[in-house]
């Protein structure tokens, strides 16, 4: 046997199941032979004695790899030197770090697609249930106990979801009320009814705009304020910190931000009421010949009421809503700057669809119901 032959790489089945005995150089040099000799070995193998291989590198350590992954037993059953033992460990490591596929078009990937994305949000909606259960515990705990609550951050969160977003809040549904009386008035010119842009003004923003506008905007703000908070936490170990010194998590982060937001949510919904009254009093006066006490005058004497607490009876479940999602997808980072992004993206996209969601619903309940 000449030199060029023995360090061919070689395979030899032995005993009964069959175990692949190598020897020779499993190297770079040699792929084509390696290939060549792994396709020819029984499929019945189970083990690899590859103690008297030569010379070894990372592409026989891949090949050998991939060939028992194909022939269904472990790597820990290939049996190499001990000063192949680490490159070989190297290799494992990083084995699975391949680049991802390309994304699939066609019907069953759009399926398998669907079907993941189901199955995901209906996790995520159990993990809401669950977390809206503790919490509810933890508050019931509160208020047996009132020594744990903690009106210092309370009233910080307050300031924050609440006094901060006055001016966006009013300047929004201003210009949000101006643009319906301003809208509603070119349609109703035609049938000579431009007196009922005050209905169509106090009734759209008592009973659905106010609440909604302002639960839209704080699902931008809030929710991902509260999600970005408690995701930077989770990062640095804080909340593992917290947990270390006997602390509730739940009590110290999510309690004061629930109820700073179940307390301010209506009194901003009742701002946003008020501004888009404003802005279509404005519209009124200046274009449509409606004066403020024309206004006023037919606001007090067709708009009843219930409107106004058919609106405002949304806001504590939106709010409800709001500090959940937005507290959970923070306790749901998972310690990296790309996960606190995707969560605190994931959260503003849940809140907001599950704010329209929740309303529509109300919308056909209270209808149904005549109020």
């Amino acid at each position: 046997m000449t030199a060029s032959t023995a360090s061919r790489p070689q395979l030899v089945a032995e005993g009964s199941p069959p175990r692949l005995r190598l020897s020779g150089q499993w190297t770079l040099e040699y792929a084509e032979a390696i290939s060549q000799a792994l396709s020819t070995a029984p499929r019945t193998i189970d083990s690899i004695d590859a103690s008297a291989v030569d010379r070894l590198d990372s592409l026989g350590v891949l090949q050998l790899l991939r060939f028992s992954r194909r022939q269904g037993f472990g790597f820990d059953s290939i049996h190499f030197r001990d000063d192949h033992r680490d490159l070989v460990c190297a290799i494992e490591d990083v084995a699975d770090d391949r680049p991802k596929k390309k994304r699939e078009y066609g019907v069953a990937a759009a399926l398998a697609r669907l079907g993941f994305a189901i199955h995901d949000n209906g996790k995520e909606i159990l993990a809401l249930i669950g977390f809206f259960g503790e919490t509810l515990v933890k508050l019931v705990r509160t208020f047996k106990e009132p020594g744990r609550f903690r009106p210092t951050a309370t009233v910080y969160h307050m300031e924050q979801v609440g006094l901060d977003a006055v001016p966006l809040v009013a300047l929004l549904c201003y210009l949000v009320g101006a643009v319906i009386a301003f809208l509603g008035s070119n349609i109703l010119r035609d049938f000579g009814a431009t007196i009922y842009v005050v209905e169509l003004v106090s009734i759209s923003f008592l009973r659905e705009f106010g609440v909604l506008l302002t639960a839209i905007i704080l699902a931008g703000r809030t929710a991902s304020a509260f999600t970005a908070q408690i995701g930077a936490m989770q990062s640095g170990e804080e909340i593992d910190a917290i947990r270390t010194l006997g602390l509730d998590p739940i009590e110290l982060l999510v309690l004061p931000r629930l109820i700073a937001l179940v307390i301010m949510l209506p009194l901003l919904t009742f701002l946003a009421m008020i501004s888009g009254l404003a802005g279509g009093l404005v519209v009124g006066s200046a274009s449509l010949g409606i004066s403020p006490e024309m206004f006023y005058t037919r606001l007090h004497e067709t708009v009843e009421i219930r409107h106004f607490w058919v609106g405002l009876s949304k806001a504590p479940l939106f709010a409800i809503i709001i500090a959940l999602i937005g507290c959970l997808e923070g306790f749901q980072t998972q310690g990296t700057a790309q996960s606190v992004g995707e969560r605190t993206t994931s959260s503003v996209v849940q809140t907001i669809s599950l704010v329209i969601l929740v309303d529509a619903f109300a919308a056909l309940f209270f209808m149904q119901m005549d109020w």
